[in-house]
């Protein structure tokens, strides 16, 4: 049987009287084998010296018997207390540590522990405090997620059985128009189911150490995300300017693409008025800035961190119009995590910006 096993077995108290009582048994040990042999060099050291006679030895032997019995006792004693003392001092984290463990087998989350040693134990606490704490925020996320995910969905399928419903009962007749439409709803659930993959994909790659980087320059990259819009930026009759200064370093070539085209995307989608798109990059200070500017509603100060959020969309209404699914920007941030960036977004005049910053390695 296992150590850990044997620590979950026993109750708190019980381990703690038993690992005492075990190292206890090995100082008591400890101490009168050196006592008796301290007790028996003595006695054969003065009898070899032969200045007393048999009573007197044995007065002697039996004196120092005495005084090494109380000198053992007194010892044994006091070192028990004392290592009684230390070790519920050190196991007392443990105990705690062993009743959250208990707590959270049964589903429920425990209070913090109190960090009252330092050291391992005190590392070992503040670590399971932090895990603790990851693992109610990764609930409370999926929790979110799931709601909403499930909300999202049912808009489309909704609409889709009504209309199914409706032609097999011969309600409405079919025509291109209604197909159509049909075939929009399809594609927004598929999209939206894709767009969670890829998400969840960057997920999982931000909680590891590693990831496919190469050498490239990325205004090549930008360049070639901006090319892939000019038919939908043509049917639109809008104008799109890029500006980008050369720079070569590491980085995520399909990551930097995978933002470049939400970014560009999202910017079409909120468009207004009729300034262009304006995308541009720069080296500075260690760091490669870009920027994707363009027209469009203004953003709220309040809503700037949450669009950001998975599912999260400023308006509903208007984000089904145009097939956004509140995912591609919450996409774009797990990219820029993962490659130690930044973003942030503002919004004047009528201009909202996306800016991004890169480490250039």
């Amino acid at each position: 049987m296992s150590f850990r096993k044997v620590i979950r077995k026993l109750p708190p108290q019980d381990f703690l009287w038993k690992l005492s009582s075990l190292n206890i048994i090995v100082i008591t040990s400890a101490i009168v084998l050196s006592g008796l042999a301290i007790y028996n060099t003595a006695c054969v050291l003065v009898g070899s010296m032969g200045n007393l006679n048999d009573i007197q030895q044995a007065q002697f032997n039996s004196v120092l018997f005495n005084y090494l019995l109380i000198f053992v006792s007194g010892t044994i004693i006091t070192a028990s207390l004392l290592h009684y003392y230390l070790t519920r001092k050190l196991v007392n984290p443990v105990q705690k540590l062993i009743e959250s463990t208990k707590q959270m087998e049964k589903g429920e989350y425990p209070a913090p522990v109190p960090v009252t040693a330092r050291g391992e134990i005190g590392e070992l606490t503040e670590h399971f405090n932090g895990l603790v704490d990851q693992l109610k925020a990764n609930d409370a996320d999926r929790s979110k997620m799931i709601s909403d995910l499930s909300h999202e969905v049912r808009t489309p399928l909704t609409n889709l059985n009504g209309y199914l419903k409706a032609l097999r009962d011969g309600v409405v007749e079919g025509d291109t128009e209604l197909y159509q439409s049909l075939l929009n709803e399809s594609k927004r659930i598929t999209e939206m189911i894709e767009q969670m993959e890829l998400l969840k994909e960057w997920g999982e790659i931000s909680s590891h150490h590693y990831t496919e980087y190469e050498t490239r320059n990325i205004a090549a990259l930008i360049e070639q995300c901006a090319g892939m819009f000019q038919l939908q930026l043509g049917r639109k009759n809008i104008s799109l300017i890029t500006d980008a200064e050369d720079c070569t370093f590491r980085l995520n070539a399909e990551g930097v693409q995978q933002v470049m085209t939400n970014l560009i995307d999202n910017a079409l989608n909120h468009y207004e008025d009729s300034a262009p798109i304006q995308i541009k990059g720069s080296a500075q200070g260690g760091l490669y800035h870009v920027s994707v500017s363009a027209p469009g509603p203004a953003i709220p100060d309040k809503e700037k961190e949450r669009i950001f959020e998975r599912l999260y969309r400023l308006d509903t209404s208007r984000s089904r119009e145009t097939g956004g699914h509140g995912l591609g920007l919450a996409i774009v941030k797990e990219i820029i995590d993962k490659h130690n960036g930044q973003i942030r977004v503002s919004s004047e005049d009528g201009i909202n910006t996306f800016c991004f910053t890169l480490p250039i390695r």
